[in-house]
């Protein structure tokens, strides 16, 4: 069965930067939502002022008015660079994979159609298609720890990650979801710079990446 891998998207949403990482790398970053929106607004009422020159309160002050802010948005996906969070690959990585994740999870690859490049939009389209075949389904919300970069000869950059959500299935007899990659699955994603920043540019083999040892913050 092959892991689901969708090309990543473009400006949507920040990341939940924690302090996860594989083998010797740490963790240098702090925890930010990743929700694709902005911050919630909120709104404040003020009390009327008294009439001028008034000694005394002609009525009874009214009860003060209680202010409330909307919950931001359950982030999908949390995305952890660690000590590779200054790489312009990655943060071009951190910023496009919530959009990636979004059309893993929705199994919809016009999502990403006009938002990355052909090579990882054709990869992405047949493992949906796949997916929609065979019944896999993603569960939000996920994780991707990235474990290393490494710059390639052709100009992009290997950024080397794993992923907590993986494909899932049900599994009729067990009456339960299953999941094939308890311990998470590798993915490596070439990255390249385009008019508009780092994008996704294909997915290379993982072969040679273990995820036995990553601890993820969802």
């Amino acid at each position: 069965m092959r892991s689901l891998a969708l090309p990543a998207a473009v400006l949507a949403g920040a990341l939940l930067l924690t302090g996860c990482g594989g083998g010797n790398s740490t963790d240098g970053g702090r925890p930010i939502p990743v929700d694709g929106s902005g911050d919630p607004s909120t709104s404040t009422s003020t009390s009327s002022t008294p009439t001028a020159g008034a000694t005394t309160p002609t009525a009874a002050p009214s009860e003060p008015t209680t202010t409330t802010t909307a919950a931001s948005p359950k982030a999908q996906v949390v995305v952890v660079p660690g000590n590779y969070s200054s790489n312009p690959a990655v943060q071009g990585l951190v910023q496009s994979y919530p959009l990636y994740f979004q059309a893993l999870v929705a199994r919809d690859d016009s999502i990403l159609k006009k938002s990355f490049p052909s090579f990882f939009y054709a990869d992405t389209s047949q493992a949906i298609k796949d997916a929609q075949r065979n019944g896999w389904v993603m569960r939000p919300p996920g994780s991707v720890v990235v474990l290393g970069v490494q710059s390639q000869s052709n100009g992009t950059v290997r950024v080397k990650t794993c992923r907590s959500q993986t494909t899932q299935y049900w599994d009729p007899k067990a009456k339960a979801w299953t999941v094939p990659a308890p311990s998470g699955s590798p993915q490596v994603i070439d990255m390249i710079k385009t008019g508009v920043g780092w994008l996704p540019y294909k997915l290379a083999s993982s072969k040679g990446v273990t995820c036995a040892r990553v601890r993820y913050p969802a």
